[in-house]
């Protein structure tokens, strides 16, 4: 058994078919599907349910494959460290965000890293959080930035920023006159929010649940950008978070933005990777690039109560939505 077979295993579990594994290997199918006859031969189990058009791991196949995915980050793990030794700051790192950040946020922290850390080679990853947890955990991503809470006792979590959301409303709503409302006048109005596996949807939701406002069922958007799209086009209204609406973000004609006087929902977001990282002292130096934000990145107006609340950490005027 060698460390070649294990990631032979690994992307046979991952494409579920013995050609795109061993393209994925840069193999001939052949040479991928004799070496997993051979590690079956070696462990005296089947690995593998061979069909003509689908491929599926036997429950032996399926311990074998998570204790080897194992393996190969731990391998992974410790050439990146060594790597690390030679030089902290150089190589690549495989960083994930989901879709309703990373647009947003990045343009805003991209010059300092680049500044930082000229040497670096920062890959960029975005997907849904489910699947962004699950890469890292996997060892297919080094860190991710998610959305708190997240029960891992596997990964360290650094808390980097709280993000305020803020109400949209076409330009014509009665709302569009005014630069503030409380939580609970929303009890009163319908949002348009984001399709399921959104972790946006969960977080507006949260914020349904606790104004007593309710969803406007009838339309689900795919993204953020959707969402604005309908409130423009005077579907209706919605929460956005705050750094979708900084710019470099263009102004959304016909977008009226409202933010909450009483108190402020907000999201946590936070750096994670695996606390078995021989890269975590490096995760720890990238991830306060990610919060030292200036404030008024976090307020409609500067100098604004959310801005100051987020600076000054006086957590009881921010609710956070989990």
């Amino acid at each position: 058994m060698n460390l070649r077979d294990l990631k032979y295993l690994l992307a046979l579990a991952d494409h579920k078919h013995f050609g795109r594994a061993a393209a994925a290997c840069f193999v001939s199918q052949p040479t991928l599907s004799t070496q997993i006859r051979k590690l079956e031969e070696e462990l005296g189990v089947s690995l593998v349910e061979r069909a003509p058009r689908k491929v599926m791991l036997t429950p032996a196949g399926r311990d074998a494959a998570e204790r080897a995915r194992r393996i190969v980050a731990e391998v992974e793990q410790m050439k990146e460290g060594a790597r690390r030794s030679q030089d902290p700051e150089a190589g690549a790192v495989r960083l994930g965000m989901f879709p309703t950040l990373g647009p947003y946020l990045l343009p805003h922290v991209i010059p300092g890293i680049r500044e930082r850390f000229p040497k670096l080679e920062l890959l960029l990853v975005e997907e849904k959080s489910d699947v962004l947890l699950a890469r890292l955990q996997e060892g297919k991503l080094d860190a991710a930035l998610l959305a708190l809470p997240v029960q891992d006792d596997q990964l360290h979590c650094e808390f980097l920023f709280d993000e305020p959301f803020v109400l949209a409303v076409p330009g014509g709503h009665p709302l569009a006159l005014r630069d503030s409302l409380g939580l609970g006048e929303l009890s009163q109005h319908k949002l348009l929010l984001l399709e399921d596996g959104h972790c946006l949807r969960e977080q507006a939701m949260e914020v349904c649940r606790l104004s007593g406002a309710n969803e406007k069922s009838e339309f689900r958007a795919t993204s953020l950008e959707t969402l604005r799209q309908m409130v423009a086009a005077n579907v209706g209204m919605t929460l956005l978070p705050m750094l979708a609406v900084k710019p470099p973000v263009a102004q959304s004609q016909n977008i009226h933005l409202l933010s909450f006087s009483d108190s402020h929902p907000s999201r946590r977001i936070a750096m994670l990777w695996r606390r078995s990282s021989a890269m975590g002292g490096f995760l720890l130096e990238l991830s306060r690039l990610f919060s030292e934000l200036p404030a008024e990145l976090f307020s409609l107006a500067p100098g604004s109560e959310p801005a100051q609340a987020r600076k000054s950490g006086d957590k009881p005027v921010t609710l956070q939505i989990h």
